[in-house]
């Protein structure tokens, strides 16, 4: 190819193309426990966290609820993918060679929501939510009917295995956040005048974007590390059943999904599928299983 202004556009469509049909080839799954929000600024404040609505009776003067009393910000990091293109490939017509790695960065920044969100997930046991505890943690602070502070748990029991977890998804706010603060934009450097072309002889094609995930209500998800069984699956669901907000409210969360890795997929599918359970004792009980239907199930890529 001749090196001129209008081929290297014509490249960059071609590349631009390719890269855009990468986008939609990773099977997306963060949609189905994070809440997308748009972001205008470096960061957002989420300061209403911590407050699930409920109506009262109106007696008197309204009661507001204090929207800034926690202090959870989620900060918008930059990100970016950048891949080089020898300008002796574009001179000696092989440029077609790397239309596919152009393709596979789509799919990638395709994938990253999904990393990102799974990859706090993953992380809720250490990674501090909007009170300042671990989003999956045994002492969240709750205001019972006495008004008095209490710990509320959302771990179920104390194993050490492959986590797992029971999650209600169906509301505005779901477990996690993906904000999205500048879309994934395709760009290139391919002037002679630009250090990579002048000095390495390579034309430098790349995306950015700005983004990050967070985490929104504990209370709609249950987490476990104990073996995924019946029983302790039966207990995770009740758990987060029976969770009471602030003065004892019933919070009226119907968990919808099961979030299981791959390493844990065959007996989440058996749980989920199955007519009949195994309680797993010498010999072996099989019941009917009561847990079939009960829960969607993900079986995440990225956990």
């Amino acid at each position: 190819m001749q090196i001129n202004n209008a081929n290297l556009k014509t490249l960059y469509i071609a590349f631009n193309a390719a890269f855009r049909a990468g986008i939609g080839q990773a099977a997306s799954q963060y949609g189905q426990i994070a809440t997308t929000v748009p972001s205008t600024t470096a960061a957002e404040e989420y300061g209403w966290l911590g407050q699930l609505p409920n109506l009262r009776e109106w007696l008197g003067d309204r009661a507001v609820h204090a929207i800034g009393n926690h202090g959870y910000t989620i900060k918008n990091k930059p990100f970016e993918l950048t891949v080089g293109v020898p300008r002796a490939a574009i001179e000696d017509d092989q440029y077609g060679i790397y239309a596919p790695l152009m393709t596979e960065m789509g799919r990638a920044v395709d994938a990253h929501p999904d990393q990102l969100v799974f990859g706090l997930l993953k992380a809720g046991f250490e990674a501090l939510c909007y009170d300042g505890k671990p989003f999956f943690s045994a002492d969240h602070p709750v205001i019972n009917d006495k008004d008095k502070t209490v710990s509320q748990s959302n771990i179920t029991g104390a194993g050490s295995g492959p986590a797992w977890y029971v999650m209600e998804t169906r509301r505005a706010i779901r477990p996690l956040i993906f904000q999205s603060r500048k879309a994934p934009n395709f760009v290139a450097l391919t002037s002679e005048s630009d250090d990579n072309v002048f000095n390495r002889s390579q034309y430098i094609y790349g995306v950015d974007a700005r983004r990050n995930a967070g985490f929104g209500f504990w209370q709609l998800a249950q987490a476990s590390k104990e073996p995924l069984s019946a029983d302790n699956l039966k207990a995770a669901i009740t758990a987060i059943e029976t969770r009471t907000g602030d003065k004892g409210r019933p919070l009226g969360i119907a968990p919808n999904l099961l979030v299981v890795p791959k390493a844990l997929r065959w007996q989440a599918t058996q749980l989920m599928n199955s007519d009949l359970v195994s309680d797993g004792g010498t010999p072996p009980v099989t019941t009917s299983n009561v847990l079939k239907g009960t829960l969607a199930l993900l079986v995440a890529d990225w956990l």
